[in-house]
């Protein structure tokens, strides 16, 4: 029983509220979350409707043009920047990128797109007991990319975010017909953060069960029994690092508890779908990114990630698993920044 609470983590389900709106919609007063996220300067929401007829949230932000050099991706050379695209794991949405990375990104030139995935956030929600599949969540990005995005994005994502990544660009290498390739358009690169590994998070189980029992009861407590909702040190250990201030880590727990109104997944079906189908080390370039004081994903679901992909992963030190909105979340961003400065170079 310890195992199946532990493997049902980020996955809350509270009733499910509609509400129907127009393709890339402003949004109107009427927010699904009770704690709406209000939107930061340069910001806009905006809704993708998916050929289902439901409508993605999206928070974008346009990069902006530096004079600075030092500033510029690429001095000298009109070349633009790839889009970035941000993909949330759960009990998350795109409020999360926009708190720090949308604004640091588009600053360096980057226009800068966060979805939120079916059920979640201020999207739609599906009429099914989950919001959906790693297929169908990756195909509701790959949607957006298509229909809205002109030149090949970097896709980031983060946690179970990070898994439906690698689903997206399983589905780029092993495609079989022009019909699957125009379903999921090229990626000019891909980041993980923090992500689930592609065996999933059944080996993270197992080994927290038998080298940390304590960690594995506080995870099993925070997320599969959803505790991190209403216990502030609890949310605190489980997302981000000791010296985050309280008031930081209330109002994002206020965010979190309000952002899933259904679960991601399925999880005896997401199980039985991992690994996720293996790729050619050189096909797509991959930064595998993880932090050192990560409650959630070990040194070793890490490393299984690294070695699938053929990179070396990169661990910041003094940032926890909510790597975008710990206290030093800049760390993680200049990470990225560097590894988005050498793509195709």
């Amino acid at each position: 029983m310890a195992a199946f609470s532990l493997l049902s983590l980020f996955h809350p389900n509270p009733s499910i509220p509609k509400m129907t709106t127009k393709p890339l919609a402003v949004l109107n007063k009427a927010y699904k979350m009770q704690v709406p996220y209000e939107l930061k300067q340069g910001q806009t929401r905006i809704f993708h409707q998916l050929p289902s007829g439901l409508n993605m949230e999206v928070i974008e932000q346009k990069g902006r043009v530096l004079a600075d050099k030092e500033n510029n991706r690429r001095p000298g050379n009109s070349e633009k920047n790839p889009p970035l695209v941000f993909v949330h794991g759960s009990y998350h949405a795109a409020w999360c990128w926009a708190e720090h990375w949308l604004p640091f990104f588009s600053g360096f030139g980057f226009d800068s797109y966060a979805v939120s995935l079916l059920g979640q956030g201020e999207s739609d929600a599906p009429a099914s007991p989950v919001a959906g599949s790693l297929q169908t969540h990756a195909g509701d990005v790959a949607d957006f990319i298509q229909k809205k995005l002109t030149f090949p994005p970097v896709l980031l994502g983060h946690s179970f975010g990070g898994l439906i990544i690698q689903c997206y660009i399983a589905n780029i290498r092993n495609k079989q017909t022009l019909e699957k390739k125009m379903l999921y358009p090229d990626l000019a690169g891909a980041v993980l953060v923090c992500s689930v590994p592609p065996s999933g998070n059944s080996g993270l189980v197992w080994r927290y069960l038998f080298s940390k029992p304590v960690a594995a009861f506080k995870v099993t407590r925070s997320l599969a029994a959803k505790a991190f909702q209403t216990d502030l040190s609890l949310c605190k250990e489980t997302f981000f690092t000791s010296t985050m201030e309280d008031h930081l880590v209330k109002r994002y727990q206020a965010l979190m508890k309000e952002s899933s109104r259904m679960p991601l997944f399925d999880l005896r079906k997401l199980n039985s779908s991992l690994p996720v189908p293996s790729v050619l080390k050189s096909s797509i370039e991959v930064l595998v990114l993880g932090a050192n004081d990560d409650f959630i994903v070990d040194t070793e679901g890490l490393n299984e990630t690294g070695r699938f992909y053929g990179v070396s992963p990169i661990c910041v030190e003094g940032v926890a698993h909510d790597m975008m909105l710990d206290c030093s979340w800049e760390k993680g961003a200049r990470a990225i920044l560097s590894w988005l400065n050498c793509l195709s170079r």
